[in-house]
């Protein structure tokens, strides 16, 4: 449930902006949560050719998903996967990547200065309250190399995050979640999902935590956590007999590859405590309803942000950060030259004489 304030932050943080391709707006709320643990990332130009687009939503704790969206969007572009053109096999390697560089003593202290504060006496930050008391091997590359320190053998934080990402080439269109936030796309006013919501009671999820050593109790893993699949929430990945993608939790992200079409109109990514009180369709509606009248997609966000806002915290839903990134599709514009000759095709078209219409 978390910690709610006698009265919502309502304040906004929002952003908009374009390029040939396409346009977006964001915005994210704390609302009733006595902190904001929600993160966002927008590169509408992340190379020459890409946007990237990530929602982070932070459990116990932000710095997890300030870590992820500082530096999720970075891996992909260094992975070679990225390079060779392979953009789902690239997140995937960003996402397991992210647990890999928050261990160690140049994770913790990276963490460190996300956090929000380091407690004097034991030296610990905001969600990291769990050390294992053995190093678990520091496997880093050269861009982020190996510290010495009295966190070198940190596993990484407790504290986690769920990360839905949507990275955009051309008419390529590649989605890559872990968690329950989601992404949504617009076709000709139909809602489609294009993530799923890693929840444990999932027949896919609850075998894998089963065997794993793990359980399952009142909906959560081991009782404690509602997701099944996270970046961070080390306490949880310490099977050392076991690969990431079979650990309790996981960062494996399912990859969702959609080619794009005139008829897609927009996207939306946006964590739960929006699809706590919306459905996809829900929103894609009411998304609809706003653009007849305001062309700024962050104040569209807004609007859905202070629509899902509950009047109270007595029922929950509506209760959470909530953050969302709507990214409209430019339709592709012709050349000069080929809209000189659509131009002189339609002229010739009229001086012909038209065929009879049908009678029925």
């Amino acid at each position: 449930m978390g910690i709610y304030l006698s009265i919502p932050k309502t304040e906004k943080f929002s952003e908009d902006g374009e390029n040939d391709h396409l346009r977006y707006g964001l915005s994210s709320m704390q609302g009733w949560r006595a902190t904001m643990e929600d993160a966002h990332a927008a590169y509408p130009d992340l190379d020459t050719s890409t946007s990237f687009f990530g929602v982070y939503d932070g459990h116990g704790g932000k710095v997890v998903a300030k870590f992820c969206a500082k530096y999720l969007h970075q891996q992909v572009l260094k992975s070679n996967a990225y390079t060779a053109g392979d953009l789902g096999a690239s997140l995937q390697k960003a996402f397991f990547r992210m647990d890999e560089m928050m261990r160690g003593q140049r994770g913790w202290r990276e963490l460190a200065i996300l956090g929000d504060k380091i407690n004097k006496f034991t030296g610990m930050i905001e969600g990291l309250i769990w050390s294992p008391r053995s190093s678990d091997g520091n496997d880093q590359s050269d861009d982020w190399a190996f510290e010495e320190g009295p966190h070198s053998d940190f596993a990484g934080p407790t504290s986690g995050t769920t990360a839905c990402v949507a990275v955009i080439r051309n008419n390529l269109l590649v989605v890559a979640n872990a968690g329950d936030s989601r992404c949504v796309i617009s076709r000709k006013g139909q809602a489609y999902n294009l993530s799923r919501d890693h929840k444990p009671d999932l027949e896919i999820e609850k075998e894998r935590i089963l065997k794993a050593g793990g359980f399952i109790h009142a909906g959560r893993v081991n009782g404690s956590l509602n997701l099944a699949r996270a970046i961070g929430d080390m306490e949880f990945k310490q099977n050392k007999f076991l690969p990431a993608d079979k650990q309790v939790v996981t960062a494996n992200p399912d990859i969702n590859t959609v080619e794009l079409c005139d008829e897609d109109e927009f996207l939306v990514l946006a964590c739960d405590g929006i699809w706590d009180c919306l459905s996809s369709q829900q929103l894609v509606d009411y998304v609809h309803e706003q653009l007849l009248s305001e062309t700024k997609l962050s104040t569209v966000c807004e609007r859905v942000l202070d629509r899902c806002l509950a009047p109270s915290t007595t029922r929950g839903e509506g209760c959470d950060n909530m953050t969302m990134i709507l990214v409209q599709f430019r339709k592709p514009t012709q050349s000069p030259e080929a809209a000189a000759e659509q131009s002189t095709s339609n002229e010739q078209a009229e001086s012909e004489p038209k065929p009879e219409e049908s009678q029925s």
